[in-house]
């Protein structure tokens, strides 16, 4: 499938020099903006002659860059992240984020340009966090806790989960990694739109975020 790049800002799901930016085309049924979480302005339109128009996002809504409409929003306009986890290399997944209306055709050409990539698709509403993060931030929280409270040290905790669950690595190492001021960034965004406990950032993350800023 033919598509095309705007490039609004940098990029989190596709790094300079990937195959994905470089097999794009001048003009093409479907129109990918990168780093739309960077830009400012009025909302993306939906435009007709495009079976899709596919807008990264970071940890916003989609909503945020179409305007919404007493939960009657949608369009051709769908949006998307692939996961990551810090600066670590982009994972081989992407959230599809969709409106209540956004038409299935939209979200079938979306489906099959990031298949076509190689990469596996998953489809979401259009919250905050997404599936990924709403899921993971609370686990990341509570092992940061379980620290600070001395529960078990972070290599006993990492251990457990690898040996004990079968992860790849444990919570405390895979968060520090991301980053923790990261983590914090994210976590804020989450509590601030949900309320819920497990999105409070933990003391940790804070810390690294103040430290950054300092």
């Amino acid at each position: 499938m033919r598509y095309s790049i705007v490039q609004l800002g940098d990029s989190r799901s596709f790094l300079e020099g990937d195959a994905f930016v470089s097999g794009a085309s001048d003009t093409a049924e479907v129109l990918v903006c990168l780093g739309a979480f960077h830009r400012s302005g009025p909302a993306i339109q939906p435009d007709e002659s495009k079976q899709a128009i596919l807008v990264e996002l970071d940890t916003e809504c989609l909503g945020v860059h179409t305007g919404e409409l007493v939960g009657e929003e949608g369009s051709n306009v769908v949006g998307f992240a692939r996961y990551r986890n810090g600066e670590d290399a982009p994972s081989g997944l992407v959230e599809l984020v969709r409106q209540p209306n956004t038409r299935e055709s939209a979200i079938d050409a979306a489906r099959k340009l990031f298949e076509e990539a190689g990469l596996e698709v998953v489809v979401s509403a259009d919250q905050a966090g997404r599936i990924i993060d709403r899921l993971l931030r609370p686990k990341y929280n509570a092992a940061l806790r379980f620290l600070d409270e001395g529960l078990a040290s972070a290599k006993d905790m990492d251990l457990t989960c690898r040996l004990g669950l079968g992860y790849r690595d444990g919570p405390i190492e895979r968060v520090e990694r991301g980053d923790l001021a990261r983590h914090y960034q994210i976590t804020q965004a989450l509590f601030e739109t949900y309320g819920t406990p497990g999105f409070a950032p933990a003391r940790r993350s804070v810390v690294a975020r103040q430290r950054k800023e300092n």
